[in-house]
């Protein structure tokens, strides 16, 4: 498993993460881009610049044939894939494997269980860890409805294949099941090119945590703590933080046992994120397992003081983690708020432009992370996230006055961001007092 070049399979804020990674750990790095990100200054960063394709990301970012060419031709040993784009494609990384180059992520085995969600349901409850009643979809009305019956409304329609809300379906009434099922189906199919969906019982109002875990090829697995992801908008997060507040110490420990015991169950390695729906009443659920770096995985650095991307690199290297559980110290409270290119009071839809940069946050236990500079060109081509910021305080009230303050700080002209609804979540004194759940954007800001 030895290499010293790393292609980087994506764009952003994450190729550089990893850029800057491979420096670290003394590897050369080739970074893979569109002709719509040609100008891009972090591509000066790494060590080589290859153009795979046009802007359409069908054409470039999810090009197999030619990020495969561009790993051959510039004799990289190993590819990372960030996130999105290939991340979760077993394809890829079989192909990958055909090609001799090691895949910086988890065993295909692995990624192909935890992408069918009903069979991932099955290995994680066969540990005990607790699921949510569900069943694969009926084909037929008579047998969903009796399904659906058995299971107990409020219900959800979700995709086999699917995640970030993509054919998913919130089902109250017994006569929309049917037709709710095919609009289900039907963005399914557009998503993942597959219309499989499974029935799940749904909860109003709970609280959406989850737990990463990072795994070698020794057989260490550790955990460095939970995420509260619950403020989200049309199952897209907006905040996360660590530490969940309000979680009972032993729903703590208990939660990120049962994260450890389903990354055993599927044969896990490397850095993964394992999700639960916690009741009002302190019972959590497994939802799903993520075989990726998540987005979110920069707020658990604030707080266990870990370079997880590094990690990612070395367990493709065949070392050891540099930790065992014991040697994770958590220490003090960090928030994130992702800032997406988005005009919030004009339905969030997507805000293209020249991007004028008037000031930037900065100072103690403030974190900015972000490919954005003077000048860029925010384009409709790709996902809205233009950068993370993350804030760290020896509380969680520090935490926030200092994300108050770098969002302020955050002044950006030519284009739109989320900002002043992160603002205006972040004053709410119902986020403030840490009384938070999936409903929370709908109750108190969108209302």
């Amino acid at each position: 498993m030895s290499f010293d070049t790393v292609l980087i399979a994506n764009r952003g804020e994450i190729a550089l993460r990893v850029i800057e990674a491979c420096r670290e750990l003394g590897l050369r790095s080739v970074v893979v881009h569109s002709e719509a990100d040609a100008g891009m200054p972090y591509l000066s960063l790494a060590d080589r610049a290859v153009c795979i394709g046009p802007a359409d990301a069908a054409k470039s970012y999810l090009n197999i044939a030619a990020i495969i060419s561009a790993a051959e031709l510039n004799r990289a040993g190993a590819i990372h894939p960030g996130y999105g784009f290939l991340a979760e494609n077993p394809h890829f990384v079989e192909v990958c494997e055909d090609h001799g180059l090691v895949f910086i992520g988890p065993p295909r085995d692995a990624m192909e269980l935890l992408g069918d969600k009903v069979a991932a349901r099955e290995a994680v409850a066969a540990t005990g860890v607790p699921i949510l009643p569900g069943c694969p979809m009926p084909d037929d009305a008579s047998s969903m409805r009796d399904a659906a019956n058995d299971i107990g409304y409020p219900i959800l329609i979700k995709s086999v294949y699917g995640g970030g809300g993509r054919g998913m379906r919130w089902v109250d009434d017994p006569d929309d099941l049917p037709s709710k099922a095919a609009a289900a189906a039907e963005e399914a199919r557009g998503a993942t090119g597959e219309a499989s969906l499974y029935l799940e019982k749904a909860l109003v109002n709970p609280r959406h945590i989850e737990v990463q875990i990072m795994a070698d090829g020794t057989g260490t697995f550790l955990h460095l703590g939970e995420r509260e992801c619950s403020i989200q908008r049309r199952h897209q997060k907006l905040i996360e933080e660590t530490p969940a507040p309000h979680l009972a110490p032993e729903t703590r420990e208990a939660i990120c046992e049962a994260a450890l015991s389903a990354a055993r169950a599927v044969g896990y390695r490397n850095a993964g994120t394992v999700e639960f729906i916690v009741a009002p009443d302190g019972v959590f659920y497994f939802i799903e397992m993520n075989a990726r770096i998540q987005v979110e995985h920069s707020v658990s650095e604030m707080v266990c003081g870990m370079n997880l991307i590094k990690e990612q690199i070395r367990i493709a290297l065949g070392e050891p983690l540099s930790h065992d559980q014991g040697d994770v110290v958590f220490r003090g409270h960090a928030i994130e708020c992702r800032i997406n290119a988005e005009d919030p009071e004009k339905n969030f839809i997507p805000s293209c432009g020249t991007v004028a940069i008037e000031s930037l946050p900065g100072g103690h236990g403030v974190r900015f992370d972000s490919a954005l500079v003077q000048g860029m060109a925010v384009e409709p081509y790709y996902d809205s996230l233009i950068g993370k910021l993350l804030t760290w305080g020896e509380t969680r009230d520090e935490a926030t006055i200092r994300m108050v303050t770098a969002l302020q700080r955050l002044r950006l002209s030519g284009i739109r961001t989320t900002t002043p609804l992160l603002l205006e979540i972040l004053a709410h004194p119902a986020f403030q007092s840490g009384e938070i759940d999936t409903g929370f954007l709908g109750r108190h800001i969108l209302a």
